[in-house]
């Protein structure tokens, strides 16, 4: 009977969850620039005087 190789699947676990955090970062990161490229749309629409 073979032995498992914990070392190695707890190392590609370890790896799988780290691009799991990076590409969540990425995604809040991408959300607030774009609520932000929003708030500065509005906030120069309001800006101008209406005649």
């Amino acid at each position: 009977m073979d032995r498992d190789n914990y070392s190695y699947k707890k190392y590609q676990k370890e790896l799988a969850r780290k691009k799991k955090q990076e590409e969540k970062l990425k995604r809040r990161l991408a959300k607030k620039n774009e609520g932000t490229k929003v708030d500065s749309a509005q906030v120069s629409n309001e800006d101008i005087p209406r005649v």
